[in-house]
């Protein structure tokens, strides 16, 4: 089980060529173990824990060891990257508690690595037994099927009463500052934590450094002593209750945000905000300043007569087809020196060179819009995968997403043609329905992007099935991703190769069916285009769907209700709801049954249509032919705690629908009578 969820980390400020970085692997040890530690067997603030965990130490160096010396926090041998130490103490309480032997520390392989990880357990009589085994890289799956990648080991011999502990080091690719956070909030109650930053200070100047604090009533505000370093000592740190379908969970834990800037220092937002957007839209201009150039490869794209919204679908398939170095795999330092790569300055450098990053191809769209006689705006704006961004706390690094406002036939339209696979008029699903900065040469003014209804994401399941006198169900399924449905899987199988899409798809049908099934793919969908939805044919077999219960047979008409069965199923509800967006699943299934067979009582049909969300459910004797549809509608993003009970009841009352069952007399029994 992991202990805590870092935040993907993301470029916050690039740092010029000539400043040379590097790591310094701190001597963090093992503590004494106290007597009150060993004899410990519950803790009164977190009362039921299987675990809690005694201390947490995060020293992180921004800094590391430049070109003119020095070394980091602690101290100890150089290296060549900035870092992050990383030390838990865990006392086991119960029997259940023991699950934190299995220790698994995520990472995000772009831009950070794991190394120097040390452990051991603590027996409840005081000896220790040393971790010498080996540690081996994974991928996890957690809430709502999201993958992660990590570091993972098990520590020896772990008992009720036992301590463990161990630390690792975090290092984090050269030449670049990243954005630095303290996520104070874990899992399990942590009765003490210690914190340090040392801060990069830029000896080319203009670089500033503040924080922000989101801290639970009570604790300190973190100080910066002479020294430069960051300090903040917490206690009595309540454990953070994970639920599906809740909101970022870094939003909601507590946490210090570290802010690294060039823009200038600013108290009052709006005039920040202003400052920002002037020199974001400076930038801009200057890289799309090529009207000549532009003006040229508009004429190869274009014809005087097209429409603008013809003009921008031909541009916006146009600049799609460039190659896009942001989703290529990454490669190795040497690998991109040998390929020396001119780096592309302006919209002319991408046309000419037919590639860019996912920023250069949007801003190459923009410019082409522009040279096409169509009003265009280049917009910044934060995604929602992490945070839920807010103007007020000035962080401006979290605007880091570009997008493409037009105006077409008097409606705004974003586009994002950067995106892999994302259609026309489309957005990735975190950059819906968030703020972003459209720029002006006045500084700019905020808009909010669109949130698409639940119709234009769909999962839609058709199935063709034949049923067993044997009680199995056996045929075709065709399932259609459409919209953000699709767009989401293309992206995130983008780098996997055709035998890991196949696995892929078949346990997403797996899992969407109550029961053991067999699936298997038979024919793969389009993963390259931007344009169709997903679409992928499978075979399926469900043995034993239809129970015989005497002289007749049942079977349940949600084949597919598994995804929906266990949503909501607590009494209780800590944080608020959120989807991540708007959707709708449609099944459309015919089933024929035996010869001989009969329907002898269909279930009643279920339409419960409450706005913002819906269930629809019917089942049809077509003589000889069962026809099933269901529709789960979800039209809402994100409600409030109180809101909770009525979201339950809409779920419990799916599953009782999904579990109602046609009643079926076999041919047997007929002829028997």
């Amino acid at each position: 089980m992991p202990l805590y969820r870092r935040l993907l980390i993301h470029f916050s400020v690039f740092v010029p060529a000539l400043i040379l970085v590097s790591a310094a692997y701190a001597g963090v040890k093992f503590q004494p173990v106290s007597p009150e530690e060993l004899k410990m067997t519950s803790e009164p603030q977190a009362p039921g824990a299987p675990a809690v965990l005694l201390y947490r130490e995060v020293n992180r160096d921004d800094y590391g060891r430049t070109s003119h010396g020095g070394l980091g926090i602690l101290g100890g041998q150089s290296g060549d990257t900035r870092y992050e130490e990383n030390y838990y103490r865990i006392k086991i309480l119960t029997e259940e508690g023991r699950r934190y032997a299995n220790v698994d520390i995520e990472f995000n392989k772009d831009f950070e690595d794991v190394s120097s990880v040390v452990a051991r357990t603590i027996r409840p009589d005081g000896s220790i037994v040393n971790f010498d085994g080996k540690v081996f890289e994974k991928t996890i799956v957690k809430r709502k099927g999201l993958q992660y990648l990590a570091k993972t080991f098990v520590l020896p011999d772990v008992q009720v009463g036992s301590i463990i502990e161990y630390y690792y080091t975090l290092n984090f690719k050269e030449g670049y500052i990243f954005s630095s956070e303290w996520i104070l909030s874990d899992e399990l109650f942590t009765r003490r934590a210690s914190f340090t930053l040392r801060p990069f200070t830029s000896d080319y100047g203009g670089l500033g450094f503040r924080w922000n604090e989101h801290l639970p009533p009570g604790n300190p505000s973190p100080k910066q002593g002479p020294d430069g370093i960051v300090r903040l000592e917490v206690a009595n740190i309540a454990a953070f209750q994970a639920e599906d379908y809740m909101p970022p969970e870094n939003e909601l834990k507590a946490r210090v945000d570290f802010i690294y800037s060039r823009d200038p220092f600013e108290m009052d937002v709006a005039k920040f905000w202003k400052k920002v957007g002037k020199k974001r839209n400076d930038e801009l201009e200057t890289f799309i300043n090529k009207r000549g150039a532009m003006e040229q490869a508009i004429s190869q794209i274009v014809s005087p007569t097209d429409s603008p919204d013809v003009k921008l679908h031909k541009i916006y398939a146009r600049v799609q087809q460039l190659h896009n170095t942001t989703y290529e795999v990454r490669k190795t330092e040497q690998e991109e020196k040998r390929e020396k790569r001119k780096t592309e300055e302006n919209v002319e450098d991408v046309w000419k060179q037919g590639s860019g990053n996912q920023r250069q191809i949007n801003w190459l769209c923009l410019a082409l819009a522009r040279a096409a006689g169509i009003e265009a705006y280049g917009v910044w704006v934060s995604d929602r995968r992490n945070y839920i961004f807010n103007p007020q706390t000035m962080q401006s690094g979290k605007l880091d997403r570009s997008l493409v406002l037009v105006k077409l036939n008097g409606k705004d339209l974003y586009l994002e043609p950067g995106a892999a696979f994302t259609p026309f008029g489309t957005l990735q699903w975190e950059e819906t329905n968030v703020q972003g900065l459209r720029l002006d040469n006045s500084g700019g003014t905020w808009v909010q992007t669109a949130l698409p209804d639940s119709s234009a994401s769909r999962i839609e399941r058709k199935a063709a099935l034949k049923l067993s006198e044997t009680g199995s169900l056996e045929g075709k399924l065709t399932v259609t991703f459409t919209g953000l449905e699709g767009l989401r899987r293309r992206v995130d199988e983008r780098n996997q190769d055709d035998t890991a899409r196949k696995l892929f798809l078949e346990d997403q049908i797996k899992q969407s069916i109550p029961v053991a099934s067999e699936v298997e793919l038979t024919r793969q969908p389009d993963w390259a285009s931007s344009e169709s939805s997903l679409v992928a044919e499978f075979d399926v077999k469900v043995p034993g769907w239809a129970s015989m219960a005497g002289r007749r047979a049942l079977l349940p008409v949600g084949i597919f209700g598994a995804s929906e069965k266990h949503v909501f199923d607590y009494s209780t509800r800590v944080h608020p709801i959120y989807f991540e967006f708007l959707s709708q699943k449609l099944d459309d299934l015919t089933i024929e049954m035996p010869p001989g067979w009969q329907v002898t009582g269909l279930p009643k049909p279920q339409n419960q249509d409450l706005h913002v969300v819906g269930y629809f459910s019917s089942a049809e004797d077509n003589k000889g032919t069962l026809h099933l549809t269901r529709k789960v509608d979800i039209n809402i993003l994100s409600m409030e705690t109180k809101y909770y009970p009525p979201m339950q009841s809409f779920f419990q009352m799916i599953r009782a629908g999904d579990e109602q069952q046609i009643v079926l007399q076999p041919g047997t029994a007929v002829t028997s009578k």
